[in-house]
């Protein structure tokens, strides 16, 4: 099966540092298959016969940490789940994508109802959020740098971990895990 993977908070300021090399290396010796990383903060594609993304979650982050010394968050999605995401983003006029003014936040886990309500009921002056189970479709009109409404913030409300994209990234990811 084809995932792709999502490493949090590496390679940024100096802190954490893998180099993707490095990183596809490790990962072919835990057994993953056709391991490809694009940029480098940590987007993975690769081929797995483990069935369960929590348990590929696990595997690279046990493996980071076993290597480095350090914990990342990591979410791993298949690859259809990513087509499915895209698919249903409601922020779709072009001009705001090739702007970067429109980012996934890709959630970990499903969060509870409640909490999605009480992000819901926020408001962000030139900011619009639309929240399912599986990600938080964010619109910054003046763009992420400026942005209330960030991914420190979404994981704290919802209480999940997440981490951010933006559109180009993950259709790249996408054509990078066609056969």
């Amino acid at each position: 099966m084809i995932y792709i993977a999502f490493l949090r908070g590496i390679n940024v300021s100096g802190h954490k540092i893998i180099k993707m090399a490095d990183l596809r290396s490790l990962l072919e010796d835990v057994g993953f298959q056709d391991v490809l990383t694009y940029i480098q903060s940590g987007n993975i594609v690769f081929k797995s016969a483990v069935q369960l993304p929590t348990k590929l979650e696990n595997i690279i982050s046990n493996t980071i940490l076993d290597q480095y010394g350090f914990e990342i968050p990591v979410i791993v999605k298949q690859r259809s789940e990513i087509e499915g995401i895209m698919a249903n983003n409601p922020f779709t006029d072009p001009k705001d994508i090739d702007e970067n003014k429109v980012y996934f936040v890709l959630l970990k886990t499903e969060p509870k109802a409640e909490k999605i309500k009480a992000l819901s009921a926020l408001k962000f002056e030139n900011e619009e959020l639309v929240i399912t189970p599986k990600c938080v479709y964010l619109k910054c009109a003046l763009g992420a740098g400026k942005a209330k409404c960030d991914n420190n913030l979404i994981e704290r409300k919802l209480q999940v971990e997440a981490t951010t994209r933006n559109p180009k990234t993950l259709l790249k990811l996408l054509d990078l895990s066609s056969d």
